[in-house]
């Protein structure tokens, strides 16, 4: 009987996992063909590749737009692990009530969506005459609440011992942060780099706005404007979004067991 549950339970499980990865395969598989291969529901890899790629290329500047995005998605995301750790750390280490009614105020902010706030955000930027430079892009999503909540209960987890004697030791606490709870916290900065890096990455909304410029285009940009038109060739258009996905895609699985040890090492403390 339990034999028969273990195989019942790997069954499902293979199922579920081929649903979860059929996306990923039909992204793939569809950028190697063309349209009228796409349209007509072909599943297997095809001969286009190169063809989708040559239009790819004379349709939009992708090695701009790819370059634009890396730039921005890593300045934003080294910016935000600098100030959400310090600020978690600042809320755990001195920690008093009245921090933590700014923390409760910090986490309903999350619940305003930002479409709330793009317009003041818009015109601030316009009358500071940022629009299309990378700082309108950080500025916004700099520090978040989920950052600052993720390294401060990162931050309970650390041995309180360690900071005190580190002080009767002379250090500074900028010391004490950077050459004692930073390099302690890799798991933590690694999962944080993972979401913010992904979300920048993926950011739409209010680059589209703010970056008026066509030479402030990014990838999700890019795959945006081949996706408009009257005919739409979904070769390149696949092949556009699998570019898209790659860095992501890559960062995940390099830092996919940091990453789940920094969101358990949180959840614990």
């Amino acid at each position: 009987m339990r034999k028969i549950k273990n195989v019942s339970t790997y069954v499902i499980l293979s199922i579920v996992s081929l649903i979860s990865v059929f996306p990923l395969y039909w992204m793939i598989s569809a950028a190697t063909n063309n349209s009228t291969d796409i349209l007509g529901g072909r599943l297997i890899f095809g001969t286009n590749l190169m063809n989708n790629l040559t239009n790819l290329l004379e349709q939009q500047n992708v090695g701009r737009a790819f370059g634009n995005s890396l730039m921005f998605s890593t300045i934003l995301s080294v910016l935000s692990l600098v100030v959400c750790s310090i600020a978690g750390y600042g809320f755990e280490i001195y920690h008093d009530r009245a921090k933590d009614r700014l923390m409760g105020i910090l986490l309903l902010a999350m619940m305003v969506p930002f479409a709330a706030t793009l317009i003041p955000l818009f015109k601030m930027f316009t009358d500071l005459n940022l629009q299309s430079t990378w700082i309108a892009y950080v500025l916004p999503t700099i520090s978040t609440p989920f950052l600052i909540m993720l390294f401060r209960q990162s931050a309970r987890s650390f041995p309180k011992d360690i900071i005190e004697a580190a002080r009767i030791d002379g250090l500074s606490e900028i010391r004490i942060f950077a050459t004692i709870f930073v390099p302690t916290m890799k798991s933590t900065y690694a999962a944080a780099m993972t979401v913010t890096f992904m979300n920048a990455w993926n950011n739409y909304l209010w680059p589209k706005v703010i970056m008026m410029s066509e030479k402030s285009q990014t990838m999700p940009m890019l795959v945006t404007n081949l996706s408009v038109g009257y005919s739409i060739d979904y070769g390149v258009l696949m092949l556009g979004v699998l570019i898209c996905s790659l860095p992501t895609g890559i960062l995940f699985l390099v830092l996919q067991k940091s990453f789940a040890n920094g969101i358990v090492g949180a959840v614990k403390g």
